[in-house]
């Protein structure tokens, strides 16, 4: 799973990334060591299920607060991208890399229209972000059509002989050419189907090219909208509208100052607060400026209370369970929910939609998949198989010949 923040330069995008890395706690383990400067570990919550076995759990990764866990991912922060990116102006060739490894976008916008096309900052309301959206939309279908129509005539050479009716045998080349996308035979002639290019591809316009392109992306990257800078006075009538211009979209308000604020106060010990949550609670307000406490205020009245959060866990979280579908698999025994060290339910797996016992024991280890018996439902105390499709917070043993 690999996520990716991408938007034009000055819409806070920095911010987001920041909010999104910084722990709640001062330990908190990472799978991933090879990290890059523009990486970072960002964190998805789910209900841990300790609190059904009566017991308090120890994260080998992530953290748990208050029976929420909180489990890491992987999320690139993308250069600020200008007009002209697919071409490799700017850092259009950086944009280009990260996109494809990438399995979906997120999109932050300055809700505020508070930024300009060129990243510059204007008066709040009088840019209009639903245009940024059609920008970065735009520059992702160029650079697609760029890598369709790259080696297209040879393509074509092999079709000579092709009647009409099998035009999408073209579906094996593109594949082919499209492959470092992660798109596959299956999704060309899926887009190929819904765009009724019932015609020869040697008859395809570049406007059929084009749209193919823009289905592939849909598919291949799909993109949600952190509408951010929500706080800022008059941001909602900018939301609403963007909501109503992209109906197919999900568009998620949230200000990343705001969770930055309540998560580096929460490091501080100041207040108690879990991410994605609708409230804090202040529990050292003595140590608390004046001008901290009127920014708490501020972010209760003006953000909590009107959105029910900062948006920021909200987009992590509909990004990883709703767009990707991914769920999250607890390790554990029926007689023991503890590690040889100790740490009860240390770890916490997502896995993809529809993931099987065998699946999930080759996702701890190989010799578990391979020297796989059967597996254990540890909440219902019942054996299941290797094919048994596992259920969101399942909590899951696997039972080995060795």
């Amino acid at each position: 799973m690999f996520i990716a923040l991408a938007g034009k330069p000055s819409v806070g995008k920095s911010s987001f990334f920041k909010a999104a890395t910084l722990a709640e706690v001062e330990i908190a383990n990472y799978p991933f060591t090879t990290l890059k400067s523009s990486e970072g570990v960002a964190f998805v919550k789910v209900d841990c299920v300790d609190k059904e076995f009566n017991t308090q759990c120890n994260p080998r990764e992530g953290y748990c607060i208050n029976h929420k866990r909180f489990i890491p991912v992987k999320i690139v922060d993308i250069p600020g991208l200008i007009e002209g990116s697919h071409q490799g102006l700017g850092k259009g060739n950086q944009f280009l890399a990260d996109i494809a490894q990438c399995d979906v976008l997120i999109h932050i916008i300055d809700i505020s229209g508070s930024t300009n096309e060129k990243g510059e900052a204007v008066p709040p309301l009088t840019h209009d972000p639903i245009k940024d959206v059609h920008f970065l939309e735009k520059e992702i279908d160029l650079w697609f059509l760029s890598l369709v129509k790259k080696g297209f005539e040879k393509f074509l050479k092999t079709l000579k002989t092709l009647k009409t009716q099998d035009n999408q045998n073209i579906k094996v080349p593109l594949a082919k050419q499209l492959s470092g996308l992660n798109i596959k035979e299956e999704d060309i002639q899926e887009a190929i189907k819904k765009l009724n290019l019932i015609h020869h591809p040697k008859d395809w316009s570049g406007e059929d090219l084009l749209s193919l392109s823009s289905e592939l992306r849909k598919r291949a990257k799909p993109m949600i909208i952190a509408a951010n800078k929500i706080d800022v006075e008059g941001s909602e009538f900018n939301l609403h509208k963007l909501q109503k211009e992209f109906p197919h979209l999900t568009v998620i308000p949230c200000s990343a100052e705001s969770e930055l604020a309540l998560k580096e106060a929460a490091k501080h010990k100041l207040i108690e607060y879990i991410p994605g949550e609708s409230s804090f609670k202040i529990i050292n307000k003595e140590k608390l400026t004046q001008q901290q406490e009127k920014a708490l205020i501020f972010i209760k009245e003006k953000i909590l209370d009107k959105y029910k959060s900062t948006g920021v866990q909200d987009v992590l979280d509909k990004t990883v369970f709703e767009f990707l579908k991914y769920i999250a698999i607890f390790p554990g025994g029926v007689s023991k929910l503890e590690d040889s060290e100790g740490r009860r339910l240390p770890d916490c797996f997502l896995m993809p939609q529809n993931s099987t016992a065998l699946d999930f024991a080759f996702k701890i280890h190989s010799d578990l998949g391979n020297n796989f018996i059967k597996a254990i439902d540890v909440r219902k105390k019942v054996a299941v198989g290797r094919d048994h499709v596992l259920k969101h917070r399942d909590v899951i043993e696997i039972k080995t010949s060795k």
